[in-house]
């Protein structure tokens, strides 16, 4: 057990957070919402009901949709763009998908290699393409999820004025659901933006994202190998 929480440390350290900034989101939104009722005269909710809304999913599911986007992107562009002394970017001349051996699939594959890996077909080119295809598979998940859950609250909040409800095709073509999805999308581009460039000049010892401390600004990780 203790080998497997130290090799495994950094995915559970990230759950362990995840898992912490879930619960008090859910606790400081539930504070937040019945204190919101209670300024309109409408009785308080449970924490249970609080945390099965529309208004409660909706908070999740926009933050998660921005998330797996920036990753799905990020791993369709290293593909084939690259950055100059960047420990993100493949180095000049690595563009592209590589070849069967630097991938080591088919005859090229190793004894440990995964067993897919080691065979032809749609089995080895879903293999090839499993990250980029689970993380947009997630994020087109979470992004309906919002949808769904932030046309269910638009539609409370028509009631509460008297306004006729809109379909899902208006909600998701609507101005407010564009300005809640771009906040979250813009940030996360300049947070992937930013890491790719700062990592160029600025050094953070020990840090697998960061290259070494004496390597020079124009060189790559992956060029001094």
């Amino acid at each position: 057990m203790r080998r497997f929480l130290r090799s495994s440390s950094l995915s559970l350290a990230f759950l362990v957070i995840f898992v912490v900034a879930l619960v008090g989101q859910s606790i400081a939104g539930y504070i937040y919402n019945n204190e919101e009722l209670s300024q309109h005269g409408q009785p308080p909710v449970t924490f249970t009901d609080f945390v099965t809304s529309s208004a409660f999913l909706v908070d999740v599911a926009e933050n998660w949709q921005s998330e797996f986007l920036q990753f799905f992107l990020f791993i369709l562009a290293t593909i084939w763009l690259i950055q100059r002394g960047s420990p993100e970017s493949k180095k000049l001349g690595d563009e592209g998908t590589g070849t069967d051996e630097e991938q080591l699939v088919g005859r090229h594959a190793r004894g440990d290699s995964p067993g897919w890996a080691k065979v032809r077909g749609i089995r080895l080119w879903i293999y090839s393409n499993s990250l980029l295809m689970t993380m947009g598979t997630v994020f087109l998940f979470s992004w309906l999820a919002q949808s769904i859950a932030g046309h269910t609250v638009a539609n409370q909040e028509n009631a509460q004025h008297g306004v006729p409800p809109e379909t899902w095709g208006d909600y998701i073509a609507s101005a407010d659901f564009w300005n809640r999805t771009l906040q979250n999308w813009q940030s996360e581009f300049l947070a992937v933006g930013a890491m790719v460039a700062f990592s160029i000049y600025l050094r953070q010892r020990g840090s697998s994202e960061s290259k070494p401390v004496g390597m020079p600004h124009h060189v790559s990780s992956a060029e001094s190998e």
